[in-house]
């Protein structure tokens, strides 16, 4: 689902502590996983290799993620100084409508979005870029990664965008600027995947043109907003890069 500015976001953090990291309502690393990666890790300082926190260890490209800059826009990490700009778009219903966050009531709740976006890059976590609009240094959106696999070397991705900006290619832009970015900077990465709900073909559209493929419909995916809703499956592997 599409990136969620969520006030509350830092609660998912503490649930299950013991077993699962969550973020945005889904499981991010689990024990085993980290426990996979940490062997993986000290197989390489064994060997003698460069360190793969410097070359392929995903919470240290989350911790640091990188400036991004396309035709019309600049993916940086979430700034304080961000949050007028991020409550103009995220307190409008329609920018909400089809995913997991409800509006923002204030300016408080954009703040505290950011705030839990910060906690998640010194933490490595997969978190969120801005998307600033290089014409007017505003920030008009949100995108980055929803989860990420140790073991299966898989992240999902999601994106949300000021509805005075929507059908204006930049939600295009941005999410293939970060498609490119992950698979070049993470060189472990196998699969990126996009879900939305059906009832908002659009999002479906940017995906297409990113590159992914539908893989299906799955039913009753999410309970959201008192209904549960079908999802579209969206992926694209490093191997359909080549093609």
């Amino acid at each position: 689902m599409s990136n969620e500015p969520n006030p509350e976001g830092f609660r998912f953090a503490a649930v299950e502590k013991r077993k699962f990291v969550h973020y945005n309502e889904q499981i991010l690393f689990s024990v085993p996983e980290r426990q996979i990666q940490m062997k993986s890790m000290l197989r390489h300082l064994a060997s003698g290799s460069p360190d793969p926190l410097e070359t392929t260890d995903p919470s240290s490209f989350f911790s640091r993620l990188p400036v991004i800059e396309t035709e019309s826009l600049t993916l940086r990490p979430m700034r304080m100084r961000d949050a007028e700009d991020i409550f103009r778009y995220a307190s409008d219903p329609e920018v909400s409508r089809y995913v997991l966050w409800e509006p923002h009531r204030s300016i408080s709740d954009s703040r505290a979005y950011i705030r839990y976006i910060r906690h998640l890059y010194r933490r490595g976590m997969p978190s969120s870029w801005a998307v600033v609009l290089r014409s007017s240094s505003e920030v008009i959106g949100s995108i980055g990664f929803m989860g990420y696999s140790y073991v299966h070397h898989t992240a999902e991705i999601g994106y949300s965008f000021s509805r005075n900006y929507w059908n204006l290619g930049y939600a295009t832009q941005a999410a293939g600027a970060v498609i490119q970015t992950a698979f070049r900077s993470l060189p472990d990465l196998n699969r990126i995947e996009a879900q939305h709900d059906i009832r908002n073909p659009a999002s479906g559209r940017v995906m297409l043109k990113c590159g992914m493929k539908q893989e299906g419909i799955i039913r009753s995916r999410i309970y959201n907003k008192s209904e549960f809703v079908d999802v579209a499956l969206y992926a694209i592997l490093r191997s359909d890069l080549a093609e």
